[in-house]
């Protein structure tokens, strides 16, 4: 009897547990701590999808930031509008300017003590208010966002506008920004939390169970390799890798070095949709002209200009938000402003590569370090037996023969069968011309066509 009443009880106290566990409410949380750019669009993209994919209940962000790229805000904010589920965010501090608008995107606005929100003025990378064109765009952004969400369009407008006044509210002529009483008293808080728990609490969302964000290693190693330093720290690698190996043609240490940078700058973007087939070939194609203006076609023209302009091109339009041959631009404001803020980093970086390749080829060739120099600094002279140049050499001058390459002016010669190393005199010869050693210099047989 005694082990009948106890599998029965057992038995019960398993369905409770099971209906316990069915009624808590499903959270998914997440976190963006730094600058609004691709590594926290990536994040939203993450979090929208594991949340439809868990059927949670709720989206819980918790934001801390001062803004960021305004491309990458807005599609954070189409996500967060988009969402199947309710969001709430978390202002943990600061939500300004770009973090302003993806704040007033989730449905419930929750602020620790002492945070703010606002200050949603576009600027530019040295914090300069940029023209008009830019703010119509951004307080379109802004108006439009809190309309949806039922928020005071106008307050949401004068966090970007400094002539708009509402009074009582905004009537000093600056960008507004609110405290968290403020944005409390005014619509843009629905209360003050000092934990994320107690966001839920506020939220009379009960019983419920979390989960975390968890990203694997990849994860991270792929949002930081996306962050536009690091893109324009790779950039440097791959130009000052190239530049090296021009510098002293054969595969070595330089050429490895830009080729695993434009595998951690492109993969990363292939990876997450981010670089397109086309926009890698674009740099594959510019890479081989390069080349090929280099090694094959002789003085530099069309392919090797062509070349420079692919290969920046891949660069620019790789940090462009893009799916396929379509961009997002805005028409007020987006095509010139993307893609003049990755033109400025690609240029950046490749001019800090060629200078710091430079500085860098003096030092390893020229410098003392503790390894020794790369350069040979030993002197032979003529009393320890040798000479500056193989004098033997001498006998073929007045010969005749052709060129067995392209000389330019460099290359190679074939006299009576005998590959030698020789110099035009003047201009190019093509390879098949006769030729006629004209003098040994320089220990180097100079020829000109015969």
């Amino acid at each position: 009897m005694v082990n009948k009443l106890q599998k029965i009880l057992l038995f019960w106290a398993c369905w409770l547990t099971f209906f316990a566990v069915s009624a808590q409410q499903k959270v998914y949380y997440y976190a963006i701590d730094d600058n609004i750019s691709k590594p926290a669009l990536r994040l939203t993209e993450r979090a929208v999808k594991d949340a439809t994919e868990m059927k949670a209940d709720y989206i819980l962000l918790e934001l801390n930031t001062f803004g960021g790229d305004l491309d990458a805000a807005d599609k954070i904010r189409t996500l967060l509008l988009n969402a199947p589920m309710p969001t709430l965010v978390f202002i943990n501090n600061n939500a300004a300017s770009a973090g302003a608008l993806i704040a007033i995107a989730c449905d419930s606005i929750y602020m620790a003590s002492g945070s703010s929100i606002g200050a949603a003025s576009v600027v530019n990378q040295n914090g300069e208010v940029m023209p008009d064109k830019y703010q119509s765009y951004m307080r379109s952004l802004m108006r439009a966002t809190a309309e949806k969400n039922g928020r005071n369009p106008d307050i949401a407008q004068a966090m970007v506008d400094p002539d708009v006044r509402i009074e009582g509210i905004s009537d000093s002529g600056k960008v507004l920004t609110f405290t968290t009483e403020e944005a409390m008293k005014h619509g843009f808080c629905e209360g003050m939390a000092e934990n994320r728990e107690e966001v839920l609490q506020k939220a009379h969302i009960a019983p419920y169970s979390i989960t975390e964000q968890n990203l694997s290693w990849i994860d991270k190693f792929i949002n930081f390799l996306v962050n536009p330093v690091v893109s324009g720290i790779l950039i440097m690698c791959i130009v000052g890798g190239l530049y090296f190996e021009l510098q002293s043609p054969g595969l070595g240490l330089p050429i490895i070095i830009a080729i695993i940078g434009a595998l951690l700058f492109f993969a990363p973007h292939y990876l997450e949709g981010l670089a397109q087939h086309w926009e890698i070939l674009l740099f594959l194609i510019g890479v081989a002209l390069l080349m090929l203006e280099i090694f094959v076609i002789p003085g530099f023209g069309v392919a090797g200009i062509s070349g420079i302009i692919l290969i920046f091109a891949a660069f620019i339009l790789t940090m462009v938000f893009n799916v396929g041959f379509k961009f997002n631009f805005d028409p007020n404001l987006d095509a010139a402003a993307q893609v003049g803020a990755s033109a400025l980093t690609v240029i950046l970086s490749t001019t800090a590569g060629f200078f710091l390749s430079l500085w860098l080829g003096k030092k390893l060739i020229t410098a003392d370090t503790r390894f020794g120099s790369l350069a040979l600094k030993t002197e032979l002279v003529t009393d320890k037996g040798f000479s500056a140049q193989d004098m033997r050499m001498q006998r073929y001058v007045g010969k005749s023969g052709v060129a067995a390459t392209f000389m330019r002016p460099a290359g190679k010669i074939n006299i009576d069968g005998e590959i030698l190393e020789a110099t035009s005199e003047h201009g190019l010869i093509d390879k098949g011309t006769p030729i006629v050693v004209v003098k040994f210099e320089n220990a180097q047989l100079v020829v000109r066509k015969g």
